[in-house]
């Protein structure tokens, strides 16, 4: 800390904010994964490295400086196994875990504290059908992507909700939802379990199910009722013709 000559105050050196700002990330990483015992383990992740070396490519995205913006990506995704365009825009505390096949697109936008798994791609709309612009997904701070998930066209998941594992979103997501399935729909949590900070996954372990998978074992099951009192009703039916 230095003394301000001027107002006797108290002025942070740029040192300690760069400091604070890494152990902050640090930190909020392992509040999310129990694995690391320590902050340093948590710089060896694939995801950080990702992360910090976007921030480097879209600094110079930003400077029309594209071939080295996309050398900078490529080397990125070469040591990591992600991909995240030098154009889209990432906020704080993004943590990507596993990471190995993760993709973000130009024009995606990540905001604060958002949770990304293994295989999760961030997708664009169709490039010839003539519309510029907006093409990705918006997340908003606190959303959960498990992983296979993809979100897909220039939506807006909107904070705090979660999206399980392989789900395919292609609308917006309200704020607190829960979508699973293919495509996505909003599934019922329980209250103990919606009031979690976190969860890993986007969802819980216990009896989550997609909402039209439900439906198709619920007719299933009727229908091998069905089958098995026509099956009843003909095993009754025999002896009468023969009588007859």
């Amino acid at each position: 800390m230095r003394r301000n000559g001027i107002n006797g105050g108290c002025k942070e050196q740029p040192e300690a904010r760069v400091f604070g700002t890494l152990f902050a990330y640090l930190d909020s990483i392992k509040t999310r994964d129990p694995a690391p015992r320590t902050r340093w383990e948590v710089l060896l992740y694939p995801g950080v490295h990702a992360v910090a070396l976007h921030r480097v490519a879209h600094w110079l995205f930003r400077g029309e400086l594209y071939f080295l913006a996309r050398l900078v990506n490529h080397i990125a995704r070469l040591f990591t196994g992600i991909d995240i365009h030098p154009g889209a825009r990432i906020g704080q505390r993004l943590f990507i875990d596993h990471g190995q096949g993760v993709v973000i697109g130009e024009t995606a936008e990540i905001h604060d504290d958002v949770t990304i798994y293994q295989s999760v791609t961030l997708g664009g709309t169709d490039p010839t059908n003539g519309i510029a612009g907006k093409r990705h997904p918006t997340l908003s701070d606190g959303v959960i992507i498990g992983s296979g998930a993809a979100v897909l066209g220039p939506i807006i998941v909107c904070p705090r909700a979660r999206i399980g594992a392989n789900a395919v979103v292609t609308r917006d997501v309200p704020e607190g939802a829960t979508m699973v399935g293919i495509p996505a729909r909003a599934t019922l949590v329980e209250a103990e379990t919606y009031a979690k900070s976190f969860i890993p996954y986007g969802t819980p372990c216990s009896e989550i199910f997609d909402p039209q998978t439900q439906k198709l074992e619920i007719l299933k099951c009727e229908v091998e009722q069905l089958t098995k009192r026509l099956a009843e009703l003909t095993e009754e039916a025999g002896p009468r013709r023969k009588r007859g």
